[in-house]
This record gives structure tokens, sequence and C-alpha cells, in this order.
């Protein structure tokens, strides 16, 4: 070989080494080993392994693409799997984890139990407390037998209450069993309160229950139950609870329980009622089940049809933690069976989760963003120690500590994902400095979230989105009791979801909700398509500015059966709505000027709107730049509720357009009708507009609304 030939034989070498070194794939499966190399051939056995793997490639070579392939199965997650800054990749050469070719993968923080060691029951002490329609249907299982010892507890949880782990759950044929509850699908009046107990909102932290009366039998079954729970609306409609019994009176029909909820006990509203759960009587419909923590067995009535996989929840640490990590990229792989969250990440940049299911899960689907430690009371404001991988009492702490940096990172990305049967809201999104206005640039994009609050009913949300500059995009929020969205912060952008069926419980609570805080300005809420929102007692929204809420835009939505009071403007000033459609809704806008009123107080020197706008330092720095009017806010006679516009939008029969004063808003040129001014097909809920519809006759300013693009525009 002549020297000329050798030399090129050399470069193309060395090039197909260097294309080599650039795209390295490791590989896990079940049958593997972590003694392999981690080849297709040869693969690792579990993640840990596969995650320090990838640690040791990225030393020897940073710039290259680092991919781990999960081969089919589910991979039992003992402790979180950790993720930091020595597994990140950069900005040409992401790390990512998935799921080889078209396989299922699932990381799984359960146990799984052999379905053959589901036996019948035939203690007779135990029959006789089942229902009689039911009892031939019930299996056992001794999980002391098997090892299992922890159970979890059961705790009060509700509105003012932190986030926390759930206790063990069961999952059959990987669909969520419920504790067994009386009554299955409804809730029971609160008779005449004897005693609302104490009442943490104003102060009283003795946590004494409270005490009322019922009207029915049912409680006559559970003489043998000893681990009584009670759940509800049992004050005010958007606070929900759950509390344990203390004792149940049998003869004079009462119930006592043993802690304090957030604002005592009432009677007398719709949706002022209860239901009991955690009774092995009340197994009496497939999916319930019962856990006997003292001596240890499962009950409970199997899902129709076959029996295929029975498991049992048991991590409380979040699946996944991403801390300081960045482009790091988690695809198709679903996060299942645990009693905490699926996903942690704080601080990094540019990490993304695509095309992933979260389900059957305690908490949460993913926390962006740091929280708080649990508060030892139960109180509706305070200040807390902040903490990585949990939530806690972060909605507590936030209420009194609005500029809270969660040091959630820049950049992040969750798209594509399917959360459902969480028990505590889908996903947790902070970013961004509320002093600074930076913003997280954080977004959730084109997912499915829904039913999503199995433990928690009110304030725990599909979205929570906090700091500043966020985004909610194309996705489908729906099947929630209380509201779909939470919003704190600034500069946020909610715009192409599908919102339904939210607020289906309760009262007084909104799809998307916000309030109490006129610094949380610049938020826009564009291109969303927002229907069956409520219930038929409630004073539910789609849109809820409470409390002097102010500066939001909400342009080019549809409002379809969308709440009683589509809108409530509480108090606030400069909300402005434009090019909206609202169909078949009673009242399209409710304002008000309760900082005249009852809500004066929030004025007062030193009180709840100076502390908040002295936090942000609204007269100089970022904020005066940003919003101009907000440095005047306390000399522009603030109680009167001013520059609300009100323009260009279309109403289709719609009872009433606006119950409050003129001067309180501008309402300018809109389209009023009682009939379809030219829907593509109203049946079928297509609200787009036919190029000949009058609207754009009629209001030359109106923009044609791309309905097609509302929603996930996965492929």
């Amino acid at each position: 070989m002549n020297k000329f030939l050798l030399v090129l034989v050399l470069i193309s070498f060395r090039l197909v080494s260097n294309a080599d070194q650039s795209n390295v794939t490791f590989y896990v499966s079940l049958q593997g080993k972590d003694t392999y190399p981690g080849t297709l051939e040869r693969p690792f056995a579990t993640p840990e392994k596969a995650r320090d793997a990838v640690r040791a490639a990225l030393k020897m070579n940073k710039k290259q693409t680092v991919t781990v392939l999960f081969r089919q199965g589910t991979y039992l997650l003992k402790k979180s799997l950790e993720l930091n800054n020595a597994d990140s990749g950069n900005e040409s050469s992401p790390v990512s984890y998935g799921a080889y070719s078209k396989e299922e993968v699932s990381f799984s923080g359960g146990i799984s139990i052999p379905v053959e060691k589901a036996k019948k029951i035939t203690e007779k002490s135990i029959l006789a407390r089942l229902a009689a329609e039911a009892k031939n249907n019930i299996l056992q299982i001794n999980l002391k037998s098997l090892g299992i010892h922890n159970y979890g507890n059961l705790m009060p949880r509700g509105f003012g209450r932190p986030y926390q782990s759930a206790p063990m759950e069961l999952f059959c044929n990987k669909e969520t069993m419920k504790l067994s509850r009386w009554p299955n699908d409804s809730l029971v009046r609160i008779g005449n309160v004897l005693d609302p107990g104490s009442i943490p909102r104003d102060g009283d932290y003795s946590n004494r229950g409270g005490k009322f009366t019922y009207d029915a039998n049912r409680p006559d079954r559970w003489g043998k139950a000893n681990e009584i729970w009670i759940s509800g609306f049992f004050r005010y409609g958007y606070a929900d609870d759950a509390v344990k019994v203390a004792n149940i009176d049998l003869i004079n029909k009462t119930i006592t329980t043993e802690q304090a909820t957030m604002y005592g006990f009432g009677s007398g509203k719709e949706f002022q009622r209860w239901y009991a759960f955690n009774l092995l009587e009340e197994i009496d419909r497939p999916g319930e089940y019962f856990i006997d923590r003292e001596n240890g067995i499962l009950y409970f009535y199997p899902p129709e049809g076959k029996l295929n996989s029975i498991e049992l929840s048991f991590l409380e640490e979040p699946l996944v933690v991403i801390e300081n990590g960045s482009k790091i990229y988690f695809r198709n792989i679903t996060f299942e069976c645990a009693r905490g969250m699926g996903m942690y990440i704080e601080s990094g940049k540019d990490n993304t989760v695509e095309n992933c299911v979260f389900r059957n899960l305690g908490s949460v689907a993913i926390s962006v963003g740091k929280g708080i430690l649990p508060f030892k009371d139960l109180q509706h404001a305070g200040t807390g120690t902040p903490a990585s991988r949990v939530l806690g009492s972060i909605l507590s702490h936030s209420y009194d500590n609005t500029t809270f940096n969660r040091e959630a990172g820049t950049g992040h990305l969750i798209s594509g994902c399917h959360i459902y049967n969480t028990g505590t809201g889908g996903i947790s999104l902070g970013g961004g400095n509320r002093l600074t206005l930076e913003k997280g640039n954080n977004r959730v994009e084109n997912c499915r979230i829904h039913d999503f609050n199995r433990l928690d009913r009110s304030y725990k949300v599909g979205i929570n989105i906090d700091g500043v500059g966020n985004v909610i995009r194309n996705c489908e929020i729906y099947n929630s009791p209380g509201s779909a969205v939470m919003l704190h912060g600034n500069d946020h952008l909610i715009e192409f979801n599908n919102i339904h069926h939210a607020v289906i419980d309760g009262d007084d609570m909104g799809a998307i909700y916000y309030g109490r805080d006129p610094s949380e300005l610049g938020n826009r809420v564009q291109y969303n398509f927002f229907h069956h929102i409520g219930n038929e007692h409630g004073m539910i929204m789609a849109v809820y500015h409470d409390d002097g809420a102010c500066g939001m835009e909400v342009t080019a939505n549809v409002f379809y059966k969308a709440g009683s009071r589509t809108i409530m403007i509480g108090g606030g000033n400069d909300n402005v709505y434009r090019n909206n459609i609202f169909i078949d809704c009673p009242m399209a806008f409710h304002l008000d000027n309760r900082l005249m009123g009852w809500a004066k107080s929030s004025l007062d020197k030193d009180g709840i709107f100076e502390k908040r706008l002295a936090a942000v330092n609204y007269k100089q720095g970022s904020y005066p730049v940003a919003y101009p009017k907000l440095v005047n806010y306390f000399e522009d006679n603030p109680g009167v509720p001013k520059r609300n516009f009100i323009d260009n939008n279309v109403f289709v029969n719609v009872k009433m357009l606006h119950n409050g004063k003129p001067e309180w808003s501008y309402i300018g040129k809109c389209y009023i009708s009682c009939s379809d001014p030219g829907f593509v097909d109203s049946g079928k809920m297509n609200f787009e507009l036919k190029p000949s519809s009058e609207v754009f006759k009629l209001l030359p300013g109106f923009k044609a609304i791309p309905f097609d693009k509302i929603g996930p525009q996965n492929k």
C-alpha cells in the first residue's frame, strides 16, 4: 500500500471512529444484567446502571449524543432515579431516555401481586359485615404474609392542606380502584350543625372537630368499623376537606369529627354535603377496596371482566428527579403506580418530557420547581421552608410570599403527554422571577390532562402556573370537580386549549382562576374553547378574576355553556375582552365593586394589596416599565372598577350580557343574536364562523377564530 493510500485509510478510520463516538446508545432490558456492557445484545438491567453509564460516557466526551433505550416491560423503582448536572447534554447533543422502537415501557413505584394470591373470603365475622349483594364477589389478599407492611396512613386532605403523598392504593388491570364509600355516586346533606368546630381561618388552631346531625339509616351498619372518614364541602363550595370521624351516635344520629376543617361546618346550602369512606361494609360494587391496616389484609371487589393484574403503590418519592440538569429528554415512557409524583424538575434548562403517560399516581404528575415543607397546623397562609421534591404547603406559603422563587429553571417543555388518574392535580408549573419579571419560558403543550382529583378536589388543579412568562398551549383539560387552571404571577400565556367539564362540583370557582393581587399583570388567555363548565347549583365561571384581579387580556375565545356567570370580574381594572364568542350562557359578565364593600379592607393601609405591591417594588425597577398604570394604583381610586373593555364580541343566546354599572366597563360594538350566526356545525360544537357569516359584516373588526387549531395537535 503506498503512503498516499495509507493516509486516506487512516483519515477515513478516524472519521468513522469520531462519528461512532458522537452517538452512543445504551440498552436496558428486564432480561439484562448490570454486569453487561449495555449493548442491544447484552443490555443493562436497571435504569440506574444506564444512568451511571451515561455519566461515564459524558465524562469522556461531553459533546457526544447519548441515548438510553428501554426494552419492553415494567421497571420497578424502589427509590427515585436521580439526574443532575453530570447527566446533562448540551445544545447540539442532548441526553435521551426512551422506549426502544414502539415497545411499551413503564417506570413503576409499585408492587405487583400475583392474581392467584387473591382468595375468596371464608371468615364468618368478615362476611357478616359485607353487603349481602356483594359478599360473594369480594376477594382478600393477606399482605403481611407477602412481606408487605407499609400501608401508609389516611390523612386529612383538602382546601388549605398541603400536597402530600397518598397512602397505599390499589390498581387492577392498570385502572384506579376506589376506597369503599357511601353513597357511591352522591353526597348526603349536612343536618343541623351542633358545633362548627374550631375555625383555623379565624386563627383558632385548637383543632376541635365539628358535630352535626344526619338523616340516614345506612350508618347503622358501621358499628364495627374503627377508621371512618368523611369528605365533602363542609362550609364553602370552593373548600373541600376530608377528616376522620371521632364518633357516630346512632341513637341521636350525629357525627363528630376528629379534626377541624378550615372554615368549620355549615348547613343549608345545596353543596354542603358529605360522604363516608374507608369502610369494609361499603364494598358493594366493582372497583372498590378497603385495607385492614391492623391485620394487613386487603379486601376488594375486582373490576368487571378478567382480573389480569394487581398492583399496590409504594414509592413516596418522585419516580424521576432532574435537579440542575439540562438538555435531558424523556420520551415514550409511562410513569405509574406511585404514592407521590411522577417527575420532579428543578433548575437547569431545556429539559423535555415528550409523549409520556403519567397515571395512577398519588400526587401530581410533574412538578417544575420547589415546594414548601408541609405546615404543622391547618392554616390558610404562612411562611414555610422551601424544599426540593415536594409541593407541600406551597399554596399557603405563596399566599403570604407572593414572590417566592421556585428555582424551576428555564425552557423546560412538557409535550404530548397523557396525564390522568392522579391524586392531587396534574402539573405544577413554576419558572421566572417575579421581582425582575425575567421569564421562565417553561411550557406545557399538546397534553391531555383529566381525572386528576382522586384525593383532593379543590385548588389542586390540572395545571398550576406561577412565576413569570410560562405557557399552557394546545392542551385538553377536563373532568375536574374544581378548577382546571390556577394562575399566579405575570405574563403567562394560555392559548389554544380545550377546557371542558370543569368545576363540576362545588360553588364559587372558575375553570381558570386567579386574583387578590393587583400586581399579577400581563397575563393573556386567547384562542381557547371553554365548554360545559359548572354544575346545576353553583356560581361557576369560565374565567374568574377574583378580588380585584387586574390586567388580563382575554381574546378570541369561544365560551359555550360555560358557567352560570361565564366571566366574573370581581372589582378589578384593565381587563380586556375582545373578539370572543359566547354561546348559550345565562350571564356573560358579572362585574361588581367589592373593593368598595365587603372586600374594602384589602385596600387598607398596610393591608394585603399594599403588602403585595410593595413585595414586587411596584414603583421602581421592572414593574413601572412593564405596567405604567400600576405606579398610581392607590391614587387611582382603586375601589372603583374601571377600564374593563368588552368590545367586538359575539353573543348568541345569552340571557344577560352584563350586570354591572355602565361606568365599571366600556362596552363597545358587539353582535347579539338568539339564532345561529353562521357556525360551521353547531350541532357538533364546531363554532368556527363560515366566511359568509353576518358577524363579519356587522362587526368588520371581528377576526375569525381558527377553531381547528384548538386542543392537542398531535398527529
